[in-house]
């Protein structure tokens, strides 16, 4: 259990400028901003090796005005960027904040890419819901866990020290809130206290806490949880007691897309490529092309909690770009038929009601017309056989809502001013999703937990000095 302690002896057993709760993304981005700032951090992670919900994603990062996009002719501004974020979170996001991530996501990519050499380039091939331009940056295996590798070599090579298997679980601060140190329980049983002069949170939310999520997020009560275990709602159970604002706690990053029972992230280029997503009776409930985030719970509303994923070779080859979607091939999980006849067998649906659907679909792409849902279809998504079928669940990946933080991290209180010396960042902090599933903009997670960590690893450096 987190707690908070006001009553502690000052003879710590280490004493840093900085202390970063978290090796993930958030966490790494702080401690290399720092580095660079002139302040040695120290990084303290739960885990062996870092990784995640990281680890856990596709490992893009959504960023504009960036050279990989004028490499490529796109055209793309900050502004039209925090737009389509504002947008998606219906005006519900701290505008501050969204202005902050919009404007410094494209310095963020290239910093990485110049200073820590990460290979990104813009994903092309197909767009994300809500975007106005492409601009999702990966890795070539499109993977997060290539992310997290390489934030963590960075860090090592930058000579950042990471201790391992390290629960921080008690903070220990001053009546007014100041943050002097930390407790934490070691691998080995064994308690020590670290004392900073500022601390950053980048312990992620806590959708691996099943009674936060009950109470702040019930209708992903009992869902798959796709996210990593340690994120048990510290940051939210130490705001509270400390008197900080939390915010927009009902916020969540969910997919629709999720092949069960093999647990395997399918890529929402089956979707946006022009598939469709039909529950176990053969027909469609949505429209898919919203989001995938705010699919996850129209998922989990179909009989047995299950639906199909519905797409063609064309479709496939798009999707290939993604690790995951290759492993799902390897594990078995993808379908194929060389008839909608066929593939309707394979999947065990009513035969007549999901060809009704189908060639419904296919007759409004031809004809370049909306759906019943108000889905958009085009001649260029039109699906030619062979045809392919993943069975898949709607999970939780991550909490969108936390600590409520101003545009360089630090932590407010419930009047709006900030605590002394406490920053957050990613899944810690309150996001730019607003107050549900439907806010998420595709890549707001890494969105925020990159940019926010280095903005929040650069003001924590100066308020070091």
């Amino acid at each position: 259990m987190s707690t908070i302690s006001h009553s502690f002896e000052t003879n710590f057993e280490i004493d840093v400028p900085l202390l970063i709760v978290g090796a993930g993304a958030a966490g790494l981005c702080a401690a290399l901003a720092a580095k660079e700032a002139g302040i040695e951090p120290l990084v303290i992670e739960r885990d062996a090796v870092p990784a995640g919900s990281t680890a856990l994603s596709a490992g893009l990062i959504p960023a504009a005005a960036t050279r990989f996009q004028r490499d490529k002719g796109i055209v793309d501004s900050p502004q039209l960027f925090a737009g389509d974020i504002a947008r998606k979170a219906k005006g519900e996001a701290d505008a501050a904040v969204v202005d902050a991530v919009a404007h410094g996501a494209g310095v963020l990519v290239e910093w990485l890419a110049d200073r820590y050499a990460l290979p990104f380039d813009v994903v092309d091939n197909f767009n994300y819901p809500g975007h106005s331009a492409m601009r999702m940056h990966g890795l070539p295996t499109r993977t997060g866990l290539e992310l997290i590798n390489r934030l963590r070599h960075a860090a090592e090579t930058s000579e950042i020290a990471i201790l391992p298997r390290r629960i921080a679980d008690v903070l220990l601060a001053e009546p007014d809130g100041r943050i002097r140190g930390v407790e934490i329980l070691r691998g080995d049983g064994m308690r020590e206290r670290i004392g900073c002069a500022a601390l950053v949170l980048a312990c992620n939310g806590f959708g691996g806490n099943p009674d936060l999520v009950r109470r702040f997020i019930p209708e992903m009560d009992g869902a798959l949880y796709f996210g990593h275990p340690g994120n048990r709602g510290d940051a939210v159970m130490w705001g509270e007691a400390l008197g900080a604002k939390l915010s927009h706690l009902g916020a969540y990053q969910g997919h629709g897309s999720v092949a069960t029972p093999h647990n395997i992230l399918i890529t929402w280029a089956v979707i946006m490529q022009g598939g469709i997503q039909i529950n176990r009776d053969g027909s469609r409930f949505c429209d898919e092309s919203r989001g995938y985030s705010e699919q996850a719970a129209d998922v989990l509303r179909q009989p047995g909690a299950i639906a199909w994923s519905v797409f063609d070779a064309r479709i496939a080859a798009v999707a290939r770009q993604f690790e995951d979607f290759q492993n799902a091939e390897r594990a078995g999980a993808i379908l194929t038929g060389r008839s909608v006849a066929e593939l309707t067998g394979l999947m065990r649906v009513p035969a007549a009601t999901f060809a009704a659907e189908w060639e419904d679909v296919e007759n409004l792409k031809a004809k370049r017309r909306q759906d019943r849902y108000g889905r958009q279809f085009a001649p260029e998504q039109l699906c030619v056989a062979p045809f392919h079928a993943v069975k898949v669940t709607g999970a939780l990946f991550h909490t969108q809502g936390g600590l409520a933080i101003d545009s360089v991290g630090r932590v407010r209180r419930l009047d709006g001013t900030l605590l002394p010396n406490l920053f957050a960042a990613g899944g810690a902090a309150a996001g730019v999703s607003g107050s549900s599933a439907a806010g998420y903009l595709s890549g707001n997670g890494l969105l925020t937990a990159t940019v926010l960590g280095r903005l929040a690893g650069q003001a924590a450096a100066r308020w070091s000095h």
